[in-house]
């Protein structure tokens, strides 16, 4: 049964059963509310649904708009035209239907959620503002009831009459608001029927309409899918067709390659192998070209190709043919192989090797080739009056043809500036050739082909400019003490080298410090030029993985001769200055030798590099990744920290040299004032949550000592953490 109706006698009566029915229209009204609140939710729900549908879809027309495919050969079929115009068509129909749904979206609102939200506020908001006035009124009708017949019956009579009046009109304006209120509920109920399903109707009516329009698009659209499946149909029929074909032909070529050779130009081309010459003691390199050859020119051409770098070509060199010569088994440890000559290269053979000896056989007959001669080895790189003079003529001509171009010096060189580097050094080592190159005038030459010469040269050297036996030696200033004692120990060491190795760095390092006064331009600053002359100049004897760590440090003690040239090498070293030896305790400012937590890290570079250059095949087996900033003037020689003390600690035997044991080095730390600020001289990364990430300048707050060995404890932005001791510079 539903509702019963609200009598208006009732309200006279208020009795309970009138006050029971009141609320359940009230409760009926108040589900009909919520119901209409969950709609409009829902509603609007939908509208972003189909809004976010009609979004995707547009996309996905977009993506079938912009997409062609391509075909083999010169020309299309009819069907393959067609296929191809099939996407832009796909495209079209989606954003008719696109358009047609944002149509539906727009009618949504209108139709559906903004006349609920109407009926909702005007009629349902009406009846809840009528109940409150009711809920009022009788509220106040009855306390006044109650209140007048508290009355004394020995009020005066004008009293008691005044009271009565009092009460009778209340009570009347209550019954009329009683009747007022009770209509307004059934009309509500009755209202709520068609006002409520109305727009819900509309709203099927959109929805009705948006699908007969899909309707009449798929129905205009089904002509063209019918031509489209026989183009497809057409397609794979020919596919099908074509291609046993196509695995007949390829089985063919399969079984004799030569006999299906394409015909072109070329009287010979495929893949060889050319061999990359480096004086000794580095050997050589193999490197993969593809070569093409016309007899009737004679020009030969290659092209350095890598497959497992993702196909990456370099540059073509060519040449005309001379003549070519069998390389003998006796004479070269590879098999294959076969000599060039080019006319404009007499005397520089470059090696080839073939594939197979068959491979090779087919070389030899289109290039005419011959049996093999004995040809003079080029001589070694040595620290004589050749090797003198091929340094000074590479550096009269860089500083002769300018200082100041880019990236002066490069750590490594692609496989045709290496080819060039080869031919360069080959000429100038040679007695006969030498003084014929002109470096200086001939545009044959560029800046970075001597230099990478230059370079090339230096680490050709049977041993380092630096020797092997002063190598150690080096390396224990760069990682210890103060700036000066850094200088002074180098300024020491390089007057014990051999003169003639002493000479030749003078004449380089003043070369290379004439290049960092243009390093605004040329991006050589100290610091890159430590990166890049490092391994050059000093190398250890024996290849080990602690050698490979101490590269940073190479870096540094070139940093040093750069920034320090005319003291090192115009002025005698402090006869009273006490050789180096071996610290058994790294310094106070050394890097730290150990993992904070075991396992995870080896060790702490100096500092973090970030210079872009490139590690070159001689340097790339025993150089990590450490690069300096292009932008800065600053090296790391000049960037020593300070130490965090205020005095020398016990045990110090000198400014180089530490030994310490566990009560000095306990006592020492305690004298440390906590608490106090400090400067980062070098950038950090953190590796671990635990640590602080830093760059050069950061201010550290409240830093202390560590349980950590070798680390401190502070505060950058509001974070703590662990930072390296040997980072930072107490303020």
């Amino acid at each position: 049964m539903g509702l019963q109706p609200l009598e208006f006698s009732d309200c006279y009566l208020d009795s309970p059963w009138f006050r029971e029915r009141v609320r359940a229209h009230e409760a009926e009204l108040e589900r009909t509310n919520k119901f209409i609140k969950e709609l409009l939710k829902d509603g609007k729900n939908l509208i972003a649904a189909t809004k976010n549908l009609s979004a995707a879809q547009r996309k996905f027309a977009h993506s079938l708009r912009d997409f062609k495919f391509e075909f083999i050969g010169d020309a299309e079929t009819d069907d393959e035209r067609y296929i191809d115009a099939s996407l832009h068509e796909f495209s079209n129909f989606l954003k008719n239907l696109e358009e047609q749904r944002e149509i539906l979206a727009l009618s949504v609102t209108e139709t559906l959620i903004k006349p609920l939200e109407r009926f909702r506020k005007e009629q349902l908001g009406a009846v809840k503002e009528e109940k409150k006035k009711f809920d009022k009124e009788t509220e106040k009708n009855y306390s006044l009831l109650e209140k007048h017949l508290n009355l004394s019956a020995k009020k005066k009579e004008l009293q008691l009459q005044e009271a009565d009046n009092q009460v009778e009109q209340n009570r009347k304006h209550f019954y009329e608001l009683s009747l007022e209120y009770v209509c307004k509920l059934q009309e509500i109920q009755e209202r709520k029927k068609f006002e409520c399903v109305e727009p819900v109707l509309s709203f099927f009516q959109g929805l009705f309409t948006f699908y007969h329009q899909g309707y009449e698009l798929a129905k205009d659209f089904s002509h063209y899918k019918m031509a489209l499946q026989i183009n497809i149909q057409n397609t794979r029929n020919r596919f099908e067709g074509t291609r046993s074909e196509v695995e007949e032909l390829m089985n063919k070529i399969r079984r004799n390659p030569q006999e299906h050779k394409r015909a072109n130009h070329f009287t010979m081309e495929g893949y060889l192998y050319v061999q990359e010459k480096r004086p000794a003691p580095f050997g050589s390199s193999w490197v993969k070209h593809y070569c093409m050859y016309r007899k009737e020119t004679k020009k030969f051409s290659m092209i350095p190709f890598e497959h497992r770098s993702g196909g990456k070509v370099g540059d073509e060199e060519f040449f005309v043919l001379t003549y070519c010569t069998k390389r003998n088994a006796d004479t070269i440890d590879r098999r294959f192989c076969f000599d060039l000559e080019a006319s404009d290269r007499p005397g520089v053979p470059v090696t080839m090797q073939a594939f197979s000896e068959e491979d090779r056989k087919l070389w030899m007959e289109a290039l005419d080739g011959k049996e093999a001669v004995m040809r003079s080895i080029i001589p070694s790189a040595q620290l004589d009056k050749i090797g003198f003079t091929i340094i000074k003529k590479c550096i009269s001509a860089v500083e002769t043809r300018g200082n100041d171009q880019p990236s002066l010096f490069v750590k490594r060189v692609n496989c045709g500036v290496s080819s060039k580097v080869q031919r360069l050094l080959s000429l100038l080592m040679d007695s006969k050739t030498c003084n014929e190159v002109d470096l200086e005038n001939s545009v044959d030459w560029e800046v970075k082909t001597i230099t990478s010469a230059m370079k090339q040269y230096l680490r050709s050297l049977p041993e380092p400019l630096m020797t092997y036996e002063l190598h150690g030696e080096f390396i224990v200033p760069a990682k210890s003490g103060s700036p000066e004692s850094r200088v002074n120990a180098v300024h020491f060491l390089v007057h014990k080298l051999p003169e003639k190795n002493k000479e030749m760095l003078e004449i380089l390092v003043k070369h290379l410090a004439n290049v960092s006064k243009h390093a605004k331009r040329n991006l050589m600053t100290v610091a890159n030029l430590g990166v890049v002359f490092g391994p050059t100049l000093m190398r250890p004897q024996e290849e080990t993985v602690a050698a490979i760590m101490d590269l940073k440090f190479q870096n540094i003690v070139v940093e040093i001769l750069i920034e320090n040239h005319e003291k090192i090498f115009k002025t005698l070293p402090d006869a009273t200055f006490p050789e180096p030896i071996s610290m058994s305790v790294s310094p106070p400012n050394a890097p730290p030798r150990q993992s904070r937590r075991q396992g995870q890290r080896i060790k702490r570079p100096l500092a973090v590099y970030n210079l872009c250059l490139e590690l070159d095949d001689a340097d790339s087996h025993s150089s990590p990744r450490e690069d300096t900033p292009t932008g800065s003037t600053d090296s790391l020689s000049s960037q020593s920290p300070t130490p965090a003390f205020s005095s020398s600690p016990p045990g110090l035997l000198d400014g180089n040299h530490l030994i310490l044991d566990s009560g000095d080095l306990a006592g020492w730390t305690t004298n440390l004032v906590a608490h106090r600020k400090a400067r980062a001289v070098y950038p950090c990364e953190a590796e671990h949550s635990s640590e602080l990430s830093f760059q050069i300048g950061a201010i550290f707050e409240d830093v202390q000592f560590s349980r950590e060995p070798g680390w401190l404890e502070g505060t950058l932005n509001g974070k703590r953490g662990l930072i390296p001791q040997n980072y930072v510079q107490f303020l």
